[in-house]
């Protein structure tokens, strides 16, 4: 199994917590998963109207992440002329957003990030230089005088 299949695994077995116990690999049970969870954003809408909520997401793959797990869920993500592109903004209820979307980024998120960071360190190593150490700090000021 290679990296990539294994980062793909993960993100499923994360997708399935958050959905409802989805089975990796069946799309059926995948469709019917993100279904229910739709299904659970409509029953919220009468007692936890959607409200207006805005995420800063300065990280460009996060915030990619972020945009397309809106949309999976039939959220519609905007921003207003003039906000940045770091922001992310959606109506949805606030119940849904701390019990399933904002978790379920989390945990999607930090393992993608995880990933991108160990191939990104493996490829500067091969290509570059096989030290991709932080630079050292220094306590004296000599580059000043």
């Amino acid at each position: 199994m290679t990296d990539r299949d294994k980062l793909l695994e993960r993100l499923r077995r994360i997708e399935a917590l958050y959905e409802g116990g989805a089975t990796a690999g069946e799309r059926a049970a995948a469709a019917a998963a993100r279904a229910r969870v739709q299904e659970r954003l409509r029953k919220l809408e009468p007692c936890d109207p959607a409200v207006e909520h805005r995420f800063t997401l300065d990280n460009v793959w996060s915030r990619k992440l972020f945009v397309a797990l809106l949309r999976r869920y039939d959220l519609r993500p905007y921003r207003y002329r003039r906000q940045r592109r770091t922001t992310v903004m959606v109506r949805v209820p606030r119940a849904f957003v701390g019990e399933t979307l904002w978790p379920e980024f989390q945990e999607l998120d930090a393992a993608l990030l995880e990933h991108l960071d160990q191939f990104t360190e493996s490829i500067i190593q091969e290509v570059v230089d096989g030290d991709s150490s932080e630079a050292e700090e220094r306590s004296d000021l000599a580059f000043l005088e």
